[in-house]
């Protein structure tokens, strides 16, 4: 035994360093963050090129907005289920794609390294999803583009991690900027509520699972079969909803 400032220890475990609590377990550069970041800019550049002004959707939106914006008409009686998907890649000018990318930078930073590169992608996909099918609940009739849902569900999924690794939610201000962009949602006009709420949610199941079984032997099938069941009852509810829709498009939510 060795002593030590906190008693009597074994040698191997005087040897050994206490970890400081913190979300990130693993080291390297968030390279599916960097890459869904190029992916939704490339996919800007091509709204602008199609039509899109910088100050955002007026008018006429051009081809790829108008042909990728998730709305419930379009799905339901278009048949065009790919806007489930594709809406969550189009954004309504510079300023809002500047303000998700940057937050996506810097929650996927955090979180990626956490997880693992997979499970960190494909909770970016399940939250994005989820997130369609809370717009859809909400505002079946209205056009809706948007990052937001994907971004708000990883960050549920850092606030699940955060949690189970004992950091402190509200210490650690997690709790308060989740607060605050819950607010930002309610309070201002043209911001679909349910599209953050929905993603948010399938952020929070995904992390749960993640978590739950992290420590246990054949985790990739447990967790992947948890993402599959949350990822086809989002597409198959943003279905249904959709369906209860039939009156033309009108305005317009992020």
């Amino acid at each position: 035994m060795t002593p030590t400032s906190v008693g009597m220890r074994c040698p191997e475990c005087a040897r050994d360093r206490t970890r400081a609590r913190t979300v990130r377990s693993t080291s390297g550069v968030p390279v599916v963050t960097r890459a869904l970041i190029v992916l939704n800019v490339i996919v800007f550049l091509a709204e602008t090129a199609s039509g899109v002004r910088l100050g955002g959707c007026s008018g006429s939106c051009g081809s790829v907005w108008n042909h990728g914006a998730l709305l419930g008409y379009s799905i339901a009686h278009q048949h065009q289920y790919w806007r489930i998907v594709t809406g969550g890649f189009l954004h309504d000018g510079i300023l809002h794609i500047g303000v998700n990318m940057l937050s996506l930078y810097f929650v996927g930073s955090a979180l990626e390294p956490a997880l693992g590169r997979f499970n960190f992608a494909a909770i970016y996909l399940v939250s994005l999803l989820a997130g369609s099918f809370g717009a859809l609940l909400f505002q079946p009739n209205v056009p809706t583009v948007g990052a937001s849902g994907a971004i708000f569900g990883i960050f549920g999924a850092l606030i699940v991690v955060a949690y189970h690794r004992g950091i402190p939610i509200w210490q650690s201000g997690l709790g308060m900027v989740l607060v605050i962009n819950l607010i930002f949602s309610v309070t201002f006009s043209g911001i679909s509520i349910g599209g953050h709420l929905g993603g948010l949610i399938g952020g929070l199941i995904c992390g749960e699972i993640v978590m739950r079984f992290s420590e246990r032997r054949r985790v990739p099938a447990v967790v992947y079969t948890g993402f599959a069941l949350v990822a086809v009852a989002s597409i198959a509810g943003a279905i249904a909803v959709a369906g209860t829709t039939g009156l033309a498009p009108h305005g317009l939510t992020i």
